[in-house]
């Protein structure tokens, strides 16, 4: 019986430690393709990136506004409507906040959708207004509809 919790124990240690590396890996690969809001700022100013904002519709509900410049796309309209868009230039996306989670996720899809020049905006729109800049409000209509 002694065994068979050493065993258990290990497997479970195995399985931790695993589960921690993916963690640290996605955060690595999120560090490595993020934006500061700054730098962000400057590439703006001199049109060097395309900028898209994919906020969930219940956030974007909750806070109706978008950076100057900014293309709003629904999250679940990312395929359909970046169909005829460049993968040749750079870009950045952002969502609400810094969430490694939903960033991650968000760059998967990018990364599937072939879009290899893209970064995520560190922090999100909430880092993009801490750090003092414009936004501006959205006010055009869009769907609630959650499907994904």
């Amino acid at each position: 019986m002694g065994m068979i919790a050493i065993y258990v124990l290990g497997l479970c240690v195995l399985v931790f430690g695993l589960i921690m590396l993916r963690r640290l890996r996605a955060k690595r690969e999120i560090e490595a393709n993020s934006i500061e809001p700054e730098a962000l700022y400057e590439q703006l100013n001199a049109k060097e990136v395309l900028l898209y904002d994919v906020r969930q519709p219940l956030d974007f509900l909750a806070h109706p506004e978008i950076i100057p410049g900014a293309t709003r796309i629904a999250p679940k309209d990312i395929a359909e409507q970046t169909a005829s868009f460049s993968r040749d230039h750079n870009a950045v996306i952002y969502c609400t906040g810094g969430d490694h989670e939903t960033s991650n996720m968000v760059l998967g899809k990018a990364r599937a959708l072939n879009f290899t020049r893209v970064k995520l905006l560190k922090g999100g729109l909430a880092g993009w207004k801490e750090k003092g800049y414009p936004v501006e409000p959205y006010s055009e209509s869009f769907s609630l509809d959650t499907a994904v």
